[in-house]
């Protein structure tokens, strides 16, 4: 069956509401209110989780990226410096753990290096995240998968090889696989959502989702009326602010807007069994013509009478006529009447 159960009992896959990921990433810039301001949003958008990412920049940054100059919003600086800045540390997290816990929202983190993994580690996340970049890092990989919480690995810039050789490694136990193209923003042509099909029918016993990094909102929709037992979007304040993420990510209302359809469509797609219902019933009566009754009433006004057509007089009501005919046919039955006589009494 396809269903992931975390350690605090969260249920994501099928029959499950769909899991929905506001990613903030690194689209803070640094700031921590600006962090706070996007959860305090997620939250209020129903989302059921924010994900942040963190790295060891020293471990992340090849080292002859280090002293390159870039010019930032804090102004020129070594291109190590600014990874740095972008990264927060224990107490920034301890603060970004206490009030999501606060609001009830989960949290989690992509660790993108092994020493990033103990550092988030020790606010027991609800599960973990492999960016698409990490797919073919299987030390860490393996890192994130021995802490025994669910690992969520997202499949952009990946060979179908590269996305087995992974599941081949860690096994298929407590894993999640998301279907992404690592684009930002990913030009519509190249979302190919129907690789979901293609993932769910690879890995039957898993719980497939989608991460996105298109604009606007439609494609999420869809990827989950396919199927998407999770969706994960980038997440910012203002598409216009500093940062790499920043135009493939959703805006506040956006999110809002994305969350309620999500849980329209939801609603929507119900069971797939076929059944009428109450609230059709009035229409029903209505509008359907009785196509049955009809063909009685049509074939009892034709029964013969000792030779003779049914015969009624104006007094009898049109109600009662058709009432009598259907009489007449249903029961077969045949009256000897003179040429002159009239159906009026004795039914």
């Amino acid at each position: 069956m396809r269903e992931i159960i975390t350690t605090n009992g969260i249920k994501i896959g099928k029959g499950h509401p769909c899991f929905i990921i506001a990613e903030i990433g690194i689209n803070h810039n640094g700031d921590l209110e600006i962090a706070r301001r996007l959860i305090l949003e997620a939250a209020a958008a129903g989302c059921n989780a924010v994900k942040f990412q963190k790295r060891t920049p020293e471990r992340c940054t090849p080292r002859e990226e280090w002293d390159r100059m870039r010019d930032t919003p804090w102004g020129r600086m070594r291109y190590i410096d600014y990874r740095h800045k972008v990264e927060f540390d224990e107490s920034a997290y301890r603060e970004i753990d206490q009030f999501c816990r606060h609001l009830g929202i989960h949290w989690f983190a992509s660790c993108w290096d092994e020493e990033a993994v103990d550092f988030i580690e020790q606010f027991d996340p609800i599960l973990y995240k492999a960016a698409s970049a990490s797919l073919t890092d299987i030390a860490l990989l393996k890192k994130m998968k021995a802490t025994g919480k669910p690992l969520m690995l997202s499949t952009g810039m990946s060979t179908l090889d590269q996305i087995q050789r992974a599941t081949d490694e860690l096994g298929l136990d407590n894993v999640l696989i998301a279907h992404s193209t690592s684009a930002y923003p990913c030009p519509l042509e190249e979302l190919n959502l129907r690789m979901m099909n293609t993932l769910m029918s690879l890995y039957p016993g898993n719980v497939i989702g989608y991460s996105g990094h298109e604009t606007g909102l439609a494609t999420t929709l869809a990827a989950v009326a396919m199927g998407a037992s999770f969706v994960e979007r980038h997440y910012t304040l203002d598409r216009a602010m500093w940062g790499s993420d920043q135009a493939a990510s959703v805006e506040v209302e956006g999110m809002r807007r994305l969350v309620r359809d999500i849980r329209d469509i939801e609603r929507a797609l119900g069971d797939g069994v076929k059944r009428v219902y109450e609230s059709e019933m009035g229409a029903m009566k209505r509008l359907r013509r009785n196509v049955e009754e009809q063909s009685l009433v049509s074939r009892a006004k034709s029964v013969p009478l000792n030779g003779h057509g049914c015969n009624f007089r104006s007094s009898v009501p049109r109600a009662e006529r058709t009432s009598l005919c259907c009489g007449l046919f249903l029961n077969r039955c045949w009256l000897e009447l003179s040429p002159d006589e009239d159906i009026v009494k004795d039914f």
